[in-house]
């Protein structure tokens, strides 16, 4: 089973950048995409069912504005919209899949960039989604959580730790979440294969050099429960495809 999450930044956009090539050269079974900022109908998602995925879509009600997708040409036994938790699922945020035993979730996760506001919220949608989880687990200890987070975990995970100290995505009470997080029992499966500094799966569109000098932020993870460990077999993250401020990020099962 090969998974790959991307933060698209606007699935139209990226379809204009070469999405559509890159899919054709086969790059996973199940591809999750995060920010798709489209609905379904506003897409001409033919060309993802001509490549045979099955297409599952879970957008904001606000137009043009979050959203998440997944493609996979293996067709899932399930399908789950939404957390039932209101404010993310009509922001369009969780989209959850089963194969057999295991069940993927891809979420995106706020971003509190834009002000206290959201930043409020962002810490409200963690406690959410860890209690959710915590619960989902009970029934299915073989989770698959992939998404872009909106948070670097460690300062291996950022170019400047300490020029982005008060940074909204680097702030000590989220960092603290992850630790929680996977002390829980999550497996970081990037981690577990490359422990190399200056892997970034993200990079500011303000200021267009950081990328070509590789100033970014990992925050996009693909993370498994831990009976899902001894079924790791590589992870990757793709710096050199670019349809978006972020790339994709990759894992394959046994």
């Amino acid at each position: 089973m090969r998974i790959l999450s991307y933060n698209v930044n606007g699935i139209r956009a990226a379809m204009n950048k070469g999405l559509i090539d890159w899919l054709k050269t086969d790059p996973a079974d199940i591809i999750c995409l995060q920010e798709t900022k489209a609905h379904k109908d506003n897409v001409d998602h033919k060309q993802f069912t001509d490549l045979n995925y099955y297409d599952y879509w879970f957008s904001a009600q606000k137009k043009g504005y979050s959203g998440v997708a997944v493609f996979t040409k293996i067709k899932p036994d399930n399908v789950v919209y939404g957390t039932g938790h209101q404010v993310s699922d009509d922001e369009g945020r969780v989209i959850q899949l089963d194969f057999g035993d295991i069940r993927l979730i891809n979420a995106y996760f706020p971003s509190g960039t834009s002000g206290d506001e959201r930043q409020t919220y962002k810490y409200q949608w963690l406690d959410e989604m860890y209690v959710y989880l915590e619960e989902l687990r009970k029934k299915h200890p073989k989770l698959i959580l992939c998404g872009d987070y909106n948070i670097a975990h460690k300062e291996i995970d950022i170019h400047d730790p300490k020029g982005n100290k008060k940074s909204s995505g680097f702030l000590p009470e989220e960092r603290a979440w992850m630790d929680k997080f996977i002390n829980s029992g999550w497996v970081d499966m990037f981690r577990e294969v490359h422990p190399e500094p200056h892997r970034y799966s993200w990079w500011s569109q303000r200021f267009p050099s950081v990328r070509l000098q590789n100033k970014g932020w990992r925050i996009d993870y693909i993370n498994a429960t831990e009976p899902l460990r001894e079924r790791l077999k590589g992870a990757d993250i793709y710096h050199d495809v670019k349809h978006s401020d972020h790339c994709p990020i990759y894992v394959e099962l046994k």
